[in-house]
């Protein structure tokens, strides 16, 4: 026999029931609404909190949290943070719970930092996701130094070497979905529910490594597929495909960038003098990637933590638009693309050689004048005499910003994750779609 599944009950309901049971008896109330006198009594005894819950709510949760130390530390941390203007996310706030967990086992047992864990400490902390209002006046004293010292970096470098435009270049990974679902539509106003058709893989994953030159040339994406070997299907020109079991980049797809895209760029063969600008994804600082950056003559410009946004072109003016005719392309392709079905008659996501032409296309149709700009707008190409200087200063509307992922995605190539380690990453990955409890409740049997 089949596992009773247990059933939940709204506010609303509860109420019902425990005023017929008042006009009549709870037997007679248990018969009428099918449910045990148990919980007709657990009900009229708890009668003023149900009144006081939401009518749509099954369950009140006032216990104290079982991490209650925890939560303190984290709380602190998004205040201080908050305070000196800096950015904190979701993720943020998962990563630093888990990172404060391991180091005090005592105070963390079972604690795994789950997306629902973050959403009921939000709650319980008063916290709420808000689209900034403006942009702060200064940045943090510390980013403005690095940010000179970087720009600083950059100069003596080219003034010491004297880098030709198309030497300079950009990289950056950006995790990207099978479906590239927008968040908005047109539709019927005063339609309460607004659906959105998806293949059902809006969590499934795969890299983009983009890069670019100074001189506007655009270099051939790279693509890492989350899979254990190569599919045997035949990719088209124009993109470079690489598998890595997690989907990400690592230390070996770095060396088969370097490789493959990097040193195919017109004058990397002949292994030209040459400056790439990336950030400080860990993949990009070890020991056999700065030894294959010497061998093929390439000089690294290392990001700082925190200023991807401010110095990075791809960042700052390229992503957004990439990422945009992506997501275009992906709408065509659910109104009148070519699909297959499973045998239950669930639609397939994109095959790969589509998702490949996705990206061709869409990183083709980005103009090399919009990539000049890019890097003039982050200070790493502008003319050496001072001439144009003017474009570091350009009002915030001419740059096009990076698009925010979903904050409750995460994304290994963020900058906040530069310092974290390799397993709690994994671990995080891991956790995204568990739910936990994380409170003492009251009494087991509070609410039914």
């Amino acid at each position: 026999m089949a596992p009773t599944r247990r059933r939940k009950f709204e506010a609303s309901f509860k109420l019902k029931v425990v005023k017929f049971a008042k006009e009549h008896n709870n037997c007679a109330a248990a018969s009428q609404y099918g449910v045990t006198e148990k919980m007709v009594r657990d009900w009229k005894a708890n009668e003023d909190a149900l009144k006081s819950m939401p009518s749509s709510k099954c369950a009140l949760r006032r216990g104290t949290p079982h991490w209650s130390e925890l939560e303190k530390h984290v709380a602190d941390m998004v205040h201080e943070h908050r305070q000196n203007g800096y950015v904190v996310t979701r993720n943020k706030i998962r990563m630093f719970a888990l990172q404060w967990g391991k180091s005090n086992p005592d105070h963390s047992k079972g604690f795994k930092a789950t997306v629902s864990w973050c959403t009921r400490f939000m709650e319980r902390h008063n916290l709420v996701l808000r689209q900034k209002t403006k942009i702060a006046q200064k940045l943090p004293a510390d980013l403005n130094g690095k940010v000179s010292l970087f720009h600083r970096y950059v100069i003596q470098q080219r003034k010491k070497h004297g880098y030709a435009l198309s030497q300079i270049g950009n990289m950056d990974e950006t995790p990207m979905n099978f479906d590239m679902v927008g968040n908005k539509t047109v539709n019927p106003k005063g339609a309460k529910t607004v659906l959105i058709k998806t293949t059902g893989h809006e969590k499934s994953s795969f890299t983009v490594v983009l890069a670019c030159r100074a001189d506007g040339a655009k270099l051939r994406p790279m693509i890492i597929f989350k899979r254990k070997t190569m599919p045997k299907i035949k990719f088209p020109v124009g993109v470079f495909v690489h598998v890595n079991e997690k989907g990400w980049m690592d230390e070996e797809g770095v060396k088969l960038w370097l490789d493959n895209v990097w040193s195919r760029r017109p004058g990397g063969l002949r292994q030209e003098r040459s400056l790439l600008v990336w950030d400080m994804f860990r993949a990009h600082l070890t020991t056999s990637t700065k030894k294959r950056l010497a061998r093929i003559n390439t000089d690294a410009a290392v990001i700082p933590a925190g200023l991807t946004s401010l110095v990075q072109p791809l960042d700052v003016c390229l992503n957004k638009s990439f990422k945009d005719r992506i997501r275009e392309q992906w709408n065509e392709w659910m109104v009148s693309g070519e699909k297959s079905f499973t045998k239950g008659g669930n639609m397939r996501a994109p095959q790969l050689d589509v998702l490949c032409n996705f990206v061709i296309k869409a990183w083709n149709d980005i103009d090399a004048e919009t990539v000049i700009k890019s890097f003039k707008k982050c200070g790493i190409s502008n003319s050496l005499d001072g001439m144009e200087d003017d474009f570091l200063w350009q009002d915030e509307g001419e740059a096009k910003a990076e698009a925010t992922p979903s904050d409750s995605e995460l994304d290994p190539y963020d900058d906040c994750l530069t310092n974290v380690p390799q397993d709690v990453i994994d671990e995080l990955m891991m956790s995204e779609d568990e739910h936990d409890e994380d409170f003492v409740p009251v009494s087991q049997n509070h609410f039914n």
